[in-house]
């Protein structure tokens, strides 16, 4: 099957539109007649610890083969989209008319939006399968015995979970080793240098964070940390600059966990172009499906207005903490976020009683969800009436709403004398995190002002509780 839409369009005046400056252009491959040898694909943004950051380059073995042009990876390094936009048409990667990039307002993002309306179900982007990096690929390209002693320490460090990220990770190294005869260089150049996310954080940024969003903090450097050099340096056909670069190894990482989807087939890809795509909470424009070949398709979801993002879901739009821990930004049109309610152990009637971080919800209209009411009221019953605590789960067991009911306004008092004293313990907390913060340089930890901007929207989902629920 070959991946062509009648009303797809290439447009020629798009480069004009980016004013940023740019890398020196390149001498491309022709249109693609046959399937490109496996090249680098991924979300770029170097995880540096300062925007002082003066590394020149990202590959030096590329320098040291010949290779012009190796890419910076300097967080300050201009993104080359006009030459990326001209290869994914050489190479037969296929757009509706109206489907642009642009820049945000900041200048770090570059994003898809549409300048004209789209109806719905119409398809706005096409990419041959032979441009997706696929972790499964990875896996059949590269020798089983050649990897198996680096495997080896992955899952040593309990990161066998991570074993597809992990080899996507090897591939982009591989074809960052190839300079501009990577197939993929072009795109690879147009990718962004800086992130903002929990493994870009200083250790000293983690400690600005709210409790349960330094553990996402934590356990995502933790996660860069057992996927990087230690592993990476086990690998024989990789570059002795290559695998000891610990600078090149965290921004690779960054590419693969921002920028990596996993596919129906349960395969990890990275889609150039469709990566272009932000995050929608509830509503998103745009929906991405493959076709049995594996070419990837995006369809809109509904009409689509002009000059409109075009975007897909990232995740559960009710945790924006896991959206900030893993891709550096806020979504401020979160409908809810996590209480940040931990009890000190989670038993199976909590879990049964519906707590997670997806349900146990504060709402930005101050309404708190049922889930959260029910975990107070089983805290007060599991120290004071065992009684009334099975007919608490008896009741939710069987659907009886009536008898659960009942005991919800018999212990009203003291489940929402529970929760303000949640509610003023964790403002409180903000309040200390906050205070940490005064006098810090914010070019020694630039991530700072997006943590306080998240505090300061958890701060107002809380104070919105406590005033629909306590009137202050």
């Amino acid at each position: 099957m070959i991946c062509l839409l009648v009303v797809f369009a290439h447009v020629t005046t798009k480069a004009s539109a980016f004013t940023r400056p740019t890398v020196n252009t390149i001498t491309h491959q022709p249109l693609l007649t046959s399937s490109p040898s496996p090249a680098s694909t991924s979300r770029t943004t170097s995880r540096t610890t300062s925007r002082t950051t003066s590394r020149t380059t990202a590959v030096q073995s590329a320098v040291d083969r010949g290779y012009d042009t190796p890419i910076n990876i300097s967080e300050l390094a201009p993104r080359d989209i006009p030459t990326f936009e001209e290869w994914s048409y050489n190479y037969g990667i296929q757009r509706h008319a109206s489907h642009q990039l642009t820049y945000s307002e900041d200048g770090w993002d570059v994003y898809a939006m549409t300048c004209d309306a789209i109806p719905g179900g119409t398809p706005v982007l096409c990419v041959p399968q032979e441009l997706i990096l696929s972790a499964n690929k990875a896996m059949e390209e590269f020798p089983k015995e050649s990897m198996r002693a680096a495997e080896k320490i992955v899952y040593s460090v309990n990161a066998d979970s991570e074993i597809r990220y992990w080899y996507l990770m090897v591939k982009l190294l591989v074809e960052l080793e190839k300079g501009e005869q990577s197939a993929w260089f072009p795109w690879l150049n147009s990718l962004p240098r800086y992130y903002t996310n929990a493994a870009s954080m200083t250790p000293f940024c983690c400690l600005c964070l709210p409790t349960l969003m330094r553990k996402l903090a934590v356990k995502e450097r933790g996660n860069m940390s057992r996927l990087s050099v230690s592993s990476i340096k086990l690998i024989p056909f990789l570059n002795d600059d290559t695998k000891y670069d610990t600078d090149l190894v965290d921004w690779v990482y960054q590419i693969v966990y921002t920028r990596a989807v996993e596919s129906p087939d349960g395969d990890m890809k990275i889609v150039p172009m469709g990566d272009m795509f932000n995050h929608a909470g509830e509503y998103p424009e745009i929906e991405p499906s493959y076709d049995e070949e594996g070419n990837y398709y995006a369809y809109t979801s509904y009409d689509i207005p002009p000059n409109s993002p075009l975007r897909i879901s990232y995740g559960d739009p009710t945790n924006p903490s896991f959206l900030f821990a893993r891709y550096g930004f806020l979504d401020d049109t979160t409908p809810a976020t996590f209480c940040k309610l931990i009890p000190p152990h989670i038993n199976k009637d909590m879990e049964e009683l519906g707590y997670s971080q997806n349900r146990m919800l504060f709402y930005r209209t101050g309404d708190v969800s049922d889930e959260v009411w029910d975990i107070l009221l089983y805290q007060h019953l599991s120290s004071t009436k065992i009684g009334d605590k099975r007919m608490l789960m008896s009741s939710h067991r069987e659907g009886d709403y009536q008898t659960k009911q009942m005991l919800h306004e018999k212990y009203y008092g003291e489940t929402s004398r529970l929760l303000l004293e949640h509610i003023e313990e964790f403002l409180a907390q903000l309040d200390k995190l906050s205070g940490k913060v005064e006098g810090r340089s914010v070019e020694e930890h630039p991530r700072l002002p997006l943590i306080l901007k998240h505090n300061q929207f958890v701060r107002d989902t809380f104070l919105t509780v406590r005033n629909r629920y306590f009137g202050y």
